[in-house]
């Protein structure tokens, strides 16, 4: 009887067991199914990595002269917009050169008004020895007819004819001197004489100098990395600090090479920062691709034709450009981890187009007004020297009344956003 109730369970144990395995791969199989279906649809569009992080300008500020830092306007962490002072460097130095530099443009005025006063001093000469050899030609042709009826004697008339040799010699000489001096100012008026322009030249480098002593910031942004400290002595290049434009940031996303294939410029991305959660989502598009691999452009470059050479999957950096208002609403700060993932359902055109841009893609124009500070001194030197120029009855223009005040103060009123004082 034991054996014959034991078939029945038996048998009952292996049907469920074929229906729990029954059911287990059919779950699986729908599984399967369910995400492969999700994969071909919707994941295959789709390229995500954790391996992305936040990048951005770091604007380094460096003089470009030597000197002695005496103020320091901006410190860490700080804001600072564009133009604000950050750093000044000892001025004595620089304002003596000026000084000097100014001085020899002004006795260069005054020694291209002379040539100018000396061509007409010497035109009048000429004038005068042209009337001197008229006056001779005529005694001598007068005595030359009465020497004919013995009226004047050979002794006068051989006196006639000298002082006609000396006038000619006289006015050819004051005629040649015209001509030297003539070949000094031909052509060119007192501001455009080469010996002004070389001399307002070296006003124009002195002025620059002098007021590279202030050191301003060019963009708006926040100072990093200050290690210039007070009385330190700097020269050209010296990396003093840096400000940040934290309103300019991207991300850098690190993507594997198969997952490049379907990648293309204006791809839309989706970004997560770890600073925020997931809560805060930004919205970007693909601005571009790295020229080559991370290991490639590192400080030590593997060497892949070695032969303990191991194949490693590499990674491409993807330019990744942020919504402004996104990034303004929710700022971001460099160095930051990123969460990327990019739609890439739309994979027309050329993996790299050559795109060039003619349009800088960073300018400032912080450093222009100090050219026109520059010409502006140099306008007033010459003006201050030359009463023609200073005096607009004369045909001067209206910086002719820049004489009166110093070029310190004309200067001043030449800008309203940055004006280097002096002392």
């Amino acid at each position: 009887m034991s054996t014959t109730a034991a078939t029945p369970n038996t048998s009952k144990a292996t049907s469920r067991r074929k229906l729990g395995l029954t059911v287990i791969g059919a779950v699986v199989l729908t599984i399967g199914a369910a995400s492969g279906t999700y994969w071909a649809l919707v994941s295959r569009h789709y390229q995500s990595t954790d391996d992305a992080y936040v990048n951005g300008n770091i604007v380094q500020i460096t003089p470009q002269i030597s000197g002695t830092v005496v103020s320091i306007g901006a410190d860490d962490t700080q804001f600072v917009k564009a133009g604000q002072p950050l750093v000044r460097l000892d001025q004595a130095d620089a304002k003596v050169a000026l000084d000097e530099a100014e001085a020899q443009l002004a006795k260069t005025v005054r020694e291209v008004r002379n040539l100018f006063a000396t061509t007409a001093q010497l035109q009048a000469a000429v004038e005068v020895r042209q009337t001197d050899l008229a006056t001779a030609q005529n005694d001598f042709s007068r005595r030359e007819q009465l020497g004919k009826s013995g009226a004047v004697s050979g002794e006068e008339l051989q006196h006639a004819r000298d002082a006609v040799k000396a006038a000619q010699s006289a006015l050819l000489a004051a005629q040649q001197q015209l001509v030297a001096n003539r070949a000094r100012i031909d052509h060119t008026t007192l501001e455009d004489h080469p010996d002004v322009r070389n001399a307002a030249a070296v006003v124009r480098n002195a002025y620059l100098n002098y007021a590279r002593t202030d050191l301003p910031a060019p963009v708006s942004g926040f100072v990093a990395r200050r290690n210039v400290q007070l009385g330190q002595r700097v020269g050209p290049g010296a990396p003093l600090m840096a400000v940040v434009p934290l309103d300019q940031v991207w991300v850098d996303a690190n993507f594997k090479e198969p997952q490049l294939a379907q990648m293309r410029l204006d791809q839309p991305v989706t970004l997560t920062a770890d600073l925020y959660g997931n809560k805060i989502v930004y919205h970007g598009k693909v601005a571009g691709f790295g020229a080559g691999t991370g290991s490639a452009f590192s400080l030590l470059p593997a060497q892949n034709a070695t032969g303990n050479w191991i194949k490693i999957v590499q990674r491409v950096p993807v330019r990744v450009a942020l919504d402004p208002r996104e990034l303004a609403a929710h700022p971001l700060q460099i160095g930051l981890t990123m969460k990327a993932e990019v739609d890439v359902s739309h994979d027309q055109g050329e993996r790299l187009p050559q795109l060039a841009s003619n349009a800088a893609a960073y300018s400032t124009d912080v450093f222009h007004s100090t050219d026109e500070l520059a010409d502006a001194r140099v306008h007033a030197m010459i003006a201050a020297n030359d009463p023609t120029v200073a005096d607009p009855d004369k045909g001067g223009t209206e910086r002719g009344n820049a004489h009166r005040d110093s070029p310190h103060k004309l200067a001043a009123r030449t800008t309203d956003h940055w004006v280097v004082s002096t002392r």
